[in-house]
């Protein structure tokens, strides 16, 4: 804000803030109290501040013209209007996503998921209620579940009362809804003898050392029987992805066996294998897979099953269960889909020509905004959308109709769902951001107007803020899980205590673990965490967000608001229109001062002034109200822009040159007055 203090007897001109400015300040703009200059200037940055009026000299008269009122209005209205027609363009965009989203997901995709998931992951192995696919910590509990619930979970013959639903060739469905497709496949990966190195004392000891598993550790030699599949090394095809488990990543290819259509030739292959210790300790992962087709929600489901060999011992047990809508147009709605997509291409294709337009009209200045990076992050997102599509779409036309053709071999369609799987998660980021970007628009209501502006002031203290947080922060999680780390499942890892402490701030921790795991330093660590991050960092943050804020408002208060209010000027566009059909009477100006001045004069007399103050004041009312009633555009009223450097200079040159002018007629005046005064004598 741009303001004139008395200071003894000189009067300070303050310019508007920045650092410029204020070297200006204490050296160019002070001037006597009483000069012209001074109560000029004071005078003129007052009205062109508030009123951005501009000085105009005619015969030695000073005139102020207010900016014009068509021309403005008009910028405004082309802006209104511009704005709006891009939100609702963007809406359409925003409507015809949030269409193609929810067409892909199913709810029958949670219950199909749920069915599985129960029947393979909670069913107990007969005569031990306590051991399932969850909860397998051996060998032994693998081949019980291999040939107890996993086998009567593949497999339903017959109907409750033993009645046959359908044919023998169509016997491998699951819940009597779901065909298997192809039969389950079952895979191991294995590391090779003397792959880590045995410390010299214990060499006599121990003539075997199998380490973790890794490409280069992977065995690829015969063994057992050697007379089959599942005892010899099959290569992994190139199509299929790696799987990321607890304590390794895992290519396709190993040992592999699939299952017969017979469920008792199963169970005989089975036993086969335990008898022969297809399972060794080089063994390090074992893949269970298979797919099947719901045709009553058109869905697939793919299902991986999976059981790491740690080189520390026991089994880590982990699942994947996929459904997909593979077969993408079946019905009307589905059609009515495509034709979504059809217009999300047109609409990218129109945003991109858009933001090249603007690319080449701005040139650098393009990316000094934010929003301007989210756009073209969001036009990224929409092309890698729509690449994934097409891929998916066209690996499933080449490759659904192979899968299906032998109904003996095991179909892999976890390739297909790997990726549709991703191409689910892009489009679920690209929505996101899409629904951010509604910020830009609506920026221009006060209170996301305060809201931006209260992240943008603060901003860099928050940096600050932030370098500070996360070195505390990152010797607190590196401290845990240095003393914790062997003993509490939260600290095993250093992420793993990374998170386990952002689970503390928010109140989700394991203090009896961590008073197990050390006595003394375990209440020590988490006494002094939550006082110095929860009691003192959390509210400094909060303390800043706070601060800023209030300035912010307060600034706000004084006259500081954003260009318009979108939301406003869509009300008063619709009250507009409400009125030019006769649906709604006009609005008379609730806005009038309900005081009036006799009752304004008794209550300041009431509350100590003295005439002389009240009628100073009374004609200083009446001076602004007249200065008001022919200057001031009622059109501009929210339409705040602060004097930038040139301007101020502007104006200061002016009210120099008014200063010469006046001093040049008060000189003639005074030179007349004493031509005046001779006459008379």
């Amino acid at each position: 804000m741009t303001a004139c203090l008395p200071h003894g007897n000189m009067l300070v001109i303050i310019p508007p803030s920045s650092n410029e400015n204020k070297k200006i300040t204490r050296s160019l703009w002070t001037f006597p109290s009483h000069s012209v200059t001074a109560n000029w200037l004071c005078l003129s940055i007052d009205i062109y501040v508030r009123y951005k009026l501009h000085i105009v000299k005619e015969n030695f008269v000073l005139y102020l013209t207010g900016t014009p009122k068509h021309p403005l209005h008009y910028r405004k209205e082309v802006e209104i209007r511009t704005t709006l027609q891009e939100l609702l363009l963007y809406f359409i965009f925003l409507i015809n996503l949030c269409i193609l989203t929810f067409g892909m997901v199913n709810p029958h995709m949670y219950y199909l998921n749920k069915v599985m998931s129960s029947l393979f992951l909670d069913t107990s192995v007969p005569g031990d209620e306590r051991t399932n696919f969850k909860s397998i910590r051996s060998i032994t509990d693998f081949w019980k579940f291999m040939e107890g619930p996993l086998l009567e979970g593949l497999y339903w013959d017959s109907w409750y009362n033993n009645q046959k639903l359908y044919n023998l060739k169509n016997s491998n469905r699951i819940y009597y809804e779901n065909i298997l497709l192809g039969v389950p496949q079952v895979r191991q990966l294995k590391v090779r003898n003397n792959t880590c190195k045995i410390y010299s004392s214990f060499q006599s000891l121990m003539s075997e050392c199998y380490d973790k598993y890794t490409s280069a550790n992977e065995d690829l030699s015969e063994f057992g029987l050697k007379d089959d599949t599942e005892w010899k090394y099959s290569t992994p095809s190139v199509n299929s992805p790696w799987h990321w488990g607890f304590v390794g990543v895992y290519r396709n290819g190993g040992y592999i066996f699939t299952l017969s259509k017979s469920k008792s030739e199963i169970k005989d292959k089975f036993v086969n294998l335990r008898l022969n210790s297809w399972i060794t300790r080089g063994t390090r992962v074992i893949f269970i897979d298979f797919s099947l087709y719901n045709a009553n929600v058109n869905l697939f489901c793919i299902i991986r099953l999976v059981a790491e060999f740690p080189a520390t011992g026991g089994i880590l047990t982990s699942w994947q269960f996929y459904s997909v809508k593979l077969l993408r147009y079946v019905s009307y709605y589905d059609y009515f889909i495509a034709s979504c997509e059809i217009i999300f291409c047109i609409f990218l294709i129109v945003f991109t020509i858009q933001e090249i337009k603007n690319m080449k009209e701005f040139k650098w200045a393009y990316f000094k905004s934010i929003w301007n990076w989210l756009e073209l992050l969001l036009l990224v997102l929409c092309f890698v959308a729509v690449f994934f599509n097409s891929y998916c779409n066209i690996q499933v036309f080449l490759l659904l109709g192979q899968l299906l053709k032998n109904t003996k071999k095991y179909s892999d369609f976890y390739f297909l769902a790997y990726w549709h799987i991703y191409y689910n998660n892009i489009l679920a980021i690209t929505i996101f951001f899409a629904w951010i970007k509604i910020f830009k628009f609506i920026s221009f209501n006060k209170t996301m107007s305060q809201l931006s502006s209260t992240l943008s002031r603060c901003i860099k203290d928050i940096v600050g803020f932030a370098i500070m947080f996360f070195i505390i922060f990152f010797a607190y999680a590196q401290l845990g899980f240095l003393v914790f780390g062997s003993q509490v499942d939260d600290f095993s890892t250093f992420h793993n205590s990374i998170f386990a402490q952002f689970r503390i701030i928010l109140g989700d921790f394991n203090f009896a673990g961590i008073q197990q795991a050390n006595r003394i330093l375990g209440p020590i660590y988490f006494i002094t965490f939550i006082f110095f991050v929860f009691f003192v960092l959390l509210n400094m943050f909060l303390a800043i967000i706070n601060d800023t804020y209030s300035e912010v408002k307060a600034d706000y208060s004084l006259g500081r608001r954003p260009d318009f209010e979108l939301c406003k000027m869509i009300k008063e566009s619709y009250n507009n229109a409400l009125e030019k059909l006769n649906l709604k009477k006009p609005q008379k100006d609730e806005n009038k001062n309900n005081m009036k001045s006799g009752d304004l004069a008794e209550r300041a007399r009431r509350e100590g002034f003295d005439e002389n103050e009240i009628q100073s004041a009374e004609r200083m009312k009446k001076w602004k109200e007249r200065l008001e009633k022919k200057y001031y555009s009622t059109e501009t009223q929210d339409d705040y822009q602060p004097v930038t450097q040139q301007e101020f200079r502007e104006l200061f040159l002016y009210a120099v040159e008014l200063e010469k002018e006046l001093h040049y007629v008060s000189l003639k005046l005074n030179r007349v007055m004493r031509k005046v005064s001779a006459l008379r004598y």
